[in-house]
């Protein structure tokens, strides 16, 4: 963000301080600046990308977040505390053009595509209703609403942005980007020279069953998909990680274990089985725990590094597959507790946290 005419250059830095240090939203609290220079960031920048904020707890101690942006239109984001460490699952759209079946946010359609700051934002806006610094915050999935490789400049901006020493100074390493399998873009991504963590929603071995899944999927042939992996493992030098939602009947099968162990064979990677987490009208089941165990021991014994991931935030609509504005019309949900953050300037001007 370019700073008016005359301002010295270190200026910038304790602005930079302000925002993503401390965490602050109004330039009227950044007293370390000039007043003259406060008022111009009042009345030319919005350094808080969102209108107003409901916080929805769930009773596992997670809570999801409901943003209404600017132009009125809405997205999530969910705070996940663990002992020793802090979460945050981010959007990176309005909606998902992805499709996938099982999933309550495909079911929306896709809105549109969020800036760097508006995926920032949800970080620091998290970080100022949740009492903590933003700094606190050292893990960051990027598996809330979207595909992230859709919106490759403003994803990748954000993330740049979150892992700047300046700024969040998140390591790398702990930043995960989902995406439903887009080999060209995950290539991309591994040219970038950053170590993140890429986590590929796979859910199925074979194409046909994919297709039934996620019906976007017949650009993306699985082959492809694991071609990728590959050259994000030779280039990156990390792991992929796989996502499986179980649905039942549907991918949980002995025979389906079986197909994926050997078209992963070789490649290192981790699975994570993903229990359904059911929703209205989504026509699918979950998989029971005696299923969900089979198809984990059918895995680890063809060797496949195989974990069971049990979404948190169920209850509060914040679990894997889950979000889908509820609190808002659009989500046709109650609403829940609302939190208005600061508002600093009109919403047509940019954001400060856009750069």
């Amino acid at each position: 963000m370019p700073l008016p005419e005359g301002q010295p250059e270190y200026r910038r830095a304790q602005l930079v301080d302000w925002l993503y240090v401390r965490g602050a939203s109004d330039p009227a609290a950044m007293t370390s600046l000039p007043k003259a220079l406060r008022e111009w960031l009042a009345a030319e920048h919005v350094a808080d990308p969102f209108q107003d904020v409901r916080r929805f707890p769930s009773r596992d101690g997670s809570v999801r977040y409901l943003f209404t942006l600017r132009d009125g239109k809405s997205t999530e984001a969910v705070y996940m505390p663990y002992e020793g460490r802090r979460t945050v699952c981010v959007s990176s759209m309005v909606g998902c053009p992805a499709g996938c079946a099982f999933c309550a946010t495909g079911a929306l359609g896709f809105g549109r595509n969020l800036t760097r700051g508006e995926i920032v934002g949800q970080v620091l806006a998290v970080a100022r209703n949740e009492g903590i610094e933003p700094r606190s915050v050292r893990n960051l999935v990027m598996m809330g609403m979207g595909e992230a490789l859709l919106n490759y400049e403003e994803a990748l901006g954000a993330i740049r942005t979150l892992v700047d020493p300046r700024a969040l100074a998140m390591s790398p390493r702990r930043v995960t980007v989902s995406t439903v399998g887009l080999p060209s873009k995950m290539r991309r991504l591994a040219d970038e020279g950053l170590p993140l963590v890429l986590a590929v929603s796979l859910h199925a071995p074979d194409d046909d069953t994919r297709r039934r899944i996620i019906p976007t999927a017949l650009a993306n042939p699985v082959s492809e998909i694991v071609d990728a992996m590959r050259y994000w493992r030779d280039k990156v030098k990390r792991r992929v990680t796989i996502e499986y939602t179980l649905l039942a009947g549907v991918n949980d099968s002995d025979d389906k274990a079986a197909k994926l162990a050997n078209l992963v064979r070789g490649l290192g990677v981790h699975v994570n089985l993903i229990p359904f987490n059911p929703w209205a009208g989504s026509g699918f089941e979950q998989s029971s725990r005696r299923r969900t165990e089979a198809f984990k021991a059918a895995l680890a014994a063809r060797g496949v590094s195989v974990s069971v991931r049990f979404s948190r935030g169920r209850d509060a609509g914040g679990a894997c597959g889950q979000l889908a504005l509820k609190g808002t019309e659009a989500g046709k949900g109650p609403a829940g507790p609302r939190a208005r953050l600061p508002q600093v300037a009109r919403a047509s001007r940019p954001s400060a946290a856009d750069g």
